[in-house]
């Protein structure tokens, strides 16, 4: 992460984390229920400099406020308010958007909307749908609405590890820097993760919607990642996404449960690809003349020294 901006949006503030400030395009990359922007650092790396990324931590996460009032402000509605606010900010008109689970069906709700369609310039749904399997819902609303409590952080990364396998693969490093920036203390010394247990009452306080009409309203360039082993995005529900919306590109993310971690290059390149080609520009930076033959003498004399 290079930069952190904070966004007051009615009482709460929300935490922006950015990489590649001055980079030429920016896409917004929003997260997953009870995760938090700094998540996208790989793929923000993996991008690269040509792409600024702008990823928020959504109220209850993170770094950004955490609610007094819930059922208020843990809901969608209020999710699409502080996006609205997030591109105001920044003077984004029209936003390429990458959403994962969470954050890709926020995407779905602004590009679904006549009011704020045209802010969304492309949408790339990581292990999202409008059709989601219910009860792999309910047992998502059930694990982050419990406070975890554990005696060690070794702990914590053990849950970190084992809740989050369908992240696919990660090193040591990642799942050491996912649980420094997972964790928190508690007054008695034990640690738990990041966010408000109260996040999961979105799960009862939020209004049921048709988001199968939502997706077949939406008119911007779509792509959608399926994790191969997940639970919550069935691949019947991918084939009837493509028969709705027939230009939907699709992606599925060997190894992977939910929701895939955009890590590794199976997962980015084709990613960076649509992002690219919506966006209007070259996926791969051109070399100026004779640029290889200076990479080639840089990487020599790495190798050598």
């Amino acid at each position: 992460m290079d930069r952190i901006d904070y966004i007051n949006v009615r009482q709460l503030e929300i935490a922006v984390r950015i990489w590649h400030p001055d980079a030429p395009n920016t896409v917004i990359a929003w997260h997953g229920l009870a995760r938090h922007g700094g998540d996208f650092a790989s793929l923000a790396q993996q991008l690269g400099p040509q792409w600024r990324v702008i990823a928020p931590d959504t109220p209850g996460r993170g770094l950004s406020s955490w609610s007094m009032y819930p059922a208020n402000d843990y809901l969608y509605s209020h999710y699409v308010t502080i996006a609205l606010a997030v591109l105001d900010h920044y003077g984004i008109e029209r936003a390429n958007w990458i959403g994962t689970s969470m954050g890709g069906l926020l995407g779905m709700l602004l590009a679904a909307d006549d009011t704020t369609a045209h802010r969304i310039r492309c949408l790339a749904l990581n292990d999202v749908g409008p059709e989601l399997d219910g009860q792999a819902l309910a047992e998502m609303a059930t694990y982050f609405s419990v406070l975890k409590r554990f005696s060690t952080l070794s702990e914590l990364q053990q849950a970190l590890e084992q809740h989050y396998q369908g992240f696919g693969h990660l090193s040591r490093h990642e799942w050491q820097q996912m649980t420094l920036s997972s964790a928190r203390r508690l007054p008695d010394g034990s640690w738990s993760f990041h966010y408000d247990p109260r996040i999961g009452e979105q799960f009862i306080h939020d209004t049921p919607r048709d988001t199968w009409s939502d997706w077949q309203r939406i008119r911007c360039p779509l792509m959608v990642i399926r994790g191969e082993h997940s639970q919550l995005l069935q691949a019947a529900s991918i084939t009837r996404m493509q028969q709705d919306q027939p230009q939907l590109e699709t992606l599925e993310a060997a190894g992977c449960g939910h929701a895939p971690m955009l890590n590794n290059a199976q997962q980015v390149v084709p990613l960076k690809r649509f992002l690219a080609r919506h966006a209007g520009i070259s996926p791969f930076p051109a070399r100026r003349p004779g640029q290889w033959l200076s990479d080639w003498w840089q990487r020599l004399i790495k190798h050598r020294g």
